[in-house]
């Protein structure tokens, strides 16, 4: 049996490497991820940090395992290995706003050999409401703006608000079992979207979650206090009820509230062009061949939300720049050490 990858590569293992290699030659620098599909994120992002000295690798952590997930990266298999020549990039998930009262939050908030999202995944970044047009014209070859995307998602994010703020505080409390993270989920996914009243779709969601809350409230009156607490402390972490959709569950937000969204909305653009064909052709033929053309063309929703990279411009993107700076900092200063 071979053994995993990083039981032979360390940290100082690779730092020795470099060191072997000619003056000239580029430092490799290894990046660890959770799973195959935050390869693409982590690799655009650290290789705008490349340059004639250094290079990132980014990888899974074990080259005869499928086992992917946080925990799995840094606990069992990086540990402490992590260095200025080996980091690891993972997902937020609660441990951002968690703030050290679990070990993995105390290790990823403190570790500046870890990366996170800051957002609760990848997915949220997907998500990205000022980029949520784009995907619609890239997957209808059609601009009709039928839906504020960015409006939408606020108001979502203003209504989710209170009751997520309860769904972080029993995480720090560690009573799952009352108020668990699916539990909160089923309160704030949307139900069928109506592209000429969407709005009535967050008023049913609004609805459940204000019974929720005031259910909450009565049972843990005691708490309101700490909810409140939490609402400023969360201001100064970036949270706010604008923007909460980036902190809720990720796969959660792309199937739950932004897909029933899309497609829909994107459906009606479709029609019209198709439509439209059907307007213009001056015979059977032309009409097949338009429509055969313009089908073609098209690229699944579900595809090209994979591809919204609008979100470069966001706060959260550029606290992760942040610290890959900072990080490289640390690097260069043990390099002159040295």
């Amino acid at each position: 049996m071979g053994k995993r990858l990083t039981e032979n590569l360390s940290s100082l293992y690779i730092g020795a490497a470099n060191s072997l290699k000619p003056k000239r030659a580029r430092r490799k620098i290894v990046a660890y991820v959770e799973s195959y599909d935050d390869i693409s994120f982590w690799r655009s992002l650290l290789s705008e940090y490349e340059d004639e000295t250094r290079y990132f690798e980014v990888m899974l952590p074990s080259n005869n395992s499928l086992a992917k997930g946080k925990k799995t990266v840094l606990m069992n298999q990086l540990g402490n290995q992590l260095g200025e020549n080996m980091i690891a990039c993972v997902d937020s998930d609660y441990d951002y706003l968690l703030q050290g009262r679990t070990n993995t939050s105390k290790y990823i908030n403190n570790n500046p050999y870890v990366l996170q999202t800051y957002a609760y995944a990848i997915e949220n970044y997907h998500c990205y409401a000022e980029g949520l047009h784009e995907v619609c014209v890239t997957a209808t070859l059609n601009d009709h703006m039928l839906i504020d995307f960015p409006a939408f998602m606020k108001l979502y994010s203003q209504i989710a608000y209170p009751l997520f703020i309860w769904s972080v505080w029993f995480y720090r409390k560690h009573i799952l079992s009352e108020f668990s993270l699916l539990d909160f989920c089923s309160y704030v996914k949307i139900e069928q979207v109506s592209t000429r009243h969407p709005e009535h779709s967050l008023e049913v969601m609004a609805k459940k979650v204000n019974r929720k809350l005031h259910d909450l409230e009565r049972r843990h009156a005691n708490a309101i206090p700490e909810i409140e607490a939490m609402k400023k402390e969360f201001k100064t972490l970036g949270v706010y009820p604008e923007n909460t959709y980036l902190f809720i569950q990720g796969h959660h937000i792309m199937d739950n509230v932004v897909m029933r969204l899309l497609v829909p909305v994107c459906t009606v653009p479709r029609r019209e062009r198709e439509q439209q064909i059907h307007d213009l052709a001056l015979h059977d033929m032309q009409l097949h061949n338009e429509l055969t053309s313009y089908q073609r063309s098209l690229i699944g929703v579900d595809v090209v939300i994979h591809k919204n990279t609008n979100y470069k411009q966001s706060e959260l993107y550029q606290k992760i720049k942040s610290d890959i700076e900072r990080f490289l900092k640390i690097m260069e200063k043990k390099k002159i050490q040295k």
